[in-house]
């Protein structure tokens, strides 16, 4: 690779995750828990999954997955309790809750693409400008994505600062994977 092509895809990179962020920043409620900087917890014990986790208290980490906003692949998970002792790396939680997270050829760990298959390579994504496929080669479309979610034990959802390697999250908080079309949902409703 010549010079210049590496300095162009070392810019080009550089503009699409300060897009990421900018679109993070553009969606983040004014309000919202911040991220603990407290070492990863050593365990996160056994996950407890029932219908009536949605409206019982969670001692430890409770998992949400909403896809609703896409009209034909639904990869709702019902909520899950994950036992963490302590504040814990996010895709450690999510993966102790059977929730498989994809990245992008391009940001493999810092941007999620598909939950458990979701959206699929070959479903068309229906949106204000026609339809649209997710080949997770770059950052997914604006219009189109997973957005990251945590709120406290009591309190309002915040848009997640920070990717799941890097987010925390404690007991008593929620974490919730909620696919965006168009704008909506806004901000998650459990």
């Amino acid at each position: 690779m010549t010079l210049t092509k590496f300095r162009t895809a070392a810019a080009s990179s550089l503009a699409a995750a300060g897009l990421l962020l900018s679109l993070a920043a553009c969606s983040t409620p004014a309000a919202g828990p911040s991220a603990s900087s407290a070492p990863v917890s050593s365990t996160a014990s056994s996950t407890t999954s029932s219908s009536a986790a949605a409206s019982e208290p969670c001692a430890g980490v409770k998992v949400i997955v909403d896809s609703s906003a896409l009209k034909d692949a639904s990869t709702e998970v019902a909520p899950v309790c994950v036992s963490v002792d302590g504040p814990t790396l996010a895709s450690k939680v999510l993966n102790e809750a059977k929730v498989k997270t994809e990245g992008t050829e391009a940001y493999p760990k810092d941007v999620v693409c598909r939950v458990n298959g979701v959206p699929a390579a070959n479903a068309d994504i229906a949106h204000k400008g026609g339809t649209y496929r997710e080949e997770c080669k770059k950052m997914p479309a604006a219009f189109a994505y997973w957005s990251l979610w945590v709120k406290p034990a009591s309190g309002p959802w915040g848009y997640a600062q920070e990717g799941l390697a890097t987010l925390k999250v404690s007991p008593g908080q929620s974490l919730e994977l909620l696919f965006v079309v168009d704008g909506s949902p806004a901000a998650p409703t459990a």
